[in-house]
């Protein structure tokens, strides 16, 4: 796999609010986490530009909403943040899409001729996939690290319900299969890069 020497990392709400299982229910990729903390070591060790992106949710007792400790990042993220020789941006939304948040990435990313993008953050059907599946529209090249991501079980309409692992793999059959993005493990990722 073949990851630009400016590629940008796009680390999607890794925050303390998903830890708090009571809220969440079952989550799934228990490695996620160290995999993401790889992800970034690597870019931050390489020069390459991260984008760190912090949802602040508006829905009164979100576990993300602003001002609540679930806001911030999980410690691993936020003791990384200010590390790498590359640039940083930090992104803040209320949405799903990183592309919809502040400062405008899509500016930042174009203004520093930046054309590949790698997401690896939470939740893998939600704001990972619609970041990617915006970027993809808007022309990026998205590689998307499965097992850096992670979601939880999750109730839809008519009583139909979906574990983690199930949503997971849907995300990303309609990623990779539709044109999105490519969904690769982490190892692939981390080989390209070294």
């Amino acid at each position: 796999m073949d990851i630009a020497e400016n590629a940008a990392l796009v680390v999607v709400d890794v925050q303390k609010g998903f830890e708090e299982a009571g809220f969440w229910g079952t989550r799934n990729h228990p490695e996620a986490d160290d995999n993401i903390a790889a992800l970034i070591d690597v870019w931050q060790s390489t020069g390459r530009p991260v984008v760190f992106v912090r949802h602040d949710s508006v829905k009164a007792g979100s576990p993300l909403r602003t001002g609540h400790e679930g806001n911030g990042f999980k410690e691993y993220v936020e003791q990384r943040r200010g590390k790498g020789g590359g640039a940083e941006l930090l992104v803040t939304k209320s949405v799903n899409s990183a592309f919809l948040g502040t400062p405008d990435l899509g500016a930042w990313l174009r203004e520093a001729g930046i054309s590949q993008l790698v997401l690896a953050g939470i939740q893998t059907n939600m704001c990972v996939e619609t970041t990617a599946r915006m970027g993809g529209n808007l022309g990026y090249e998205v590689v998307v690290a499965f097992d850096a991501t992670y979601t939880f079980d999750l109730e839809g309409p008519f009583g139909w319900r979906q574990g983690a692992d199930e949503l997971a793999r849907a995300s990303a059959v309609s990623l990779h299969g539709g044109g999105f993005a490519r969904v690769v493990m982490t190892e692939e990722v981390l080989t390209g890069v070294r």
